[in-house]
């Protein structure tokens, strides 16, 4: 389950509401850390009421993988570092910071406090993992 789930797929997180939306994510320390602030709704919604669902998965029909997995848990919401949003974006957006679209550069180096930026952790309460491939035929 780590080796899938520390690949770049992106995750789908679901608040009360419902509200479904698709986050880029970090696994570390066995939690899912998602960078958001004022710009979305999400943290409002987790300070309303922190139950979270996340689902990621992956579907290739040419070689019929199907894997997923599926967190259920609190959110939290914490100070934002530069350090674990440097390894986030770096996952999505490659090693080479000069490459990165500027809006992600001031993700990370804007100050928190006037950007309002901050982490969302995802501590799974419940944490499943399901490999539903299948064989595809001639």
């Amino acid at each position: 389950m780590d080796s899938f789930l520390l690949r770049p797929l992106t995750a789908r997180i679901a608040t009360n509401g419902p509200t479904v939306r698709p986050v880029w994510f970090l696994w570390e320390d066995a939690a899912f850390w998602v960078l958001t602030g004022p710009w979305a709704r999400l943290a409002g919604q987790v300070r309303d009421d922190p139950r979270v669902a996340l689902v990621v998965d992956e579907c290739d029909v040419e070689t019929g993988l199907v894997r997923q997995v599926i967190a259920r848990g609190r959110a939290e919401l914490l100070p934002f570092d530069v350090a674990r949003g440097r390894r986030k974006l770096a996952r999505y957006l490659g090693p080479d910071e000069d490459r990165w679209d500027e809006r992600f550069v001031r993700y990370l180096y804007g100050d928190p406090a006037v950007r309002g930026t901050v982490w969302l952790r995802v501590r799974p309460a419940s944490l499943q993992a399901q490999d539903l491939s299948y064989a595809v035929g001639p």
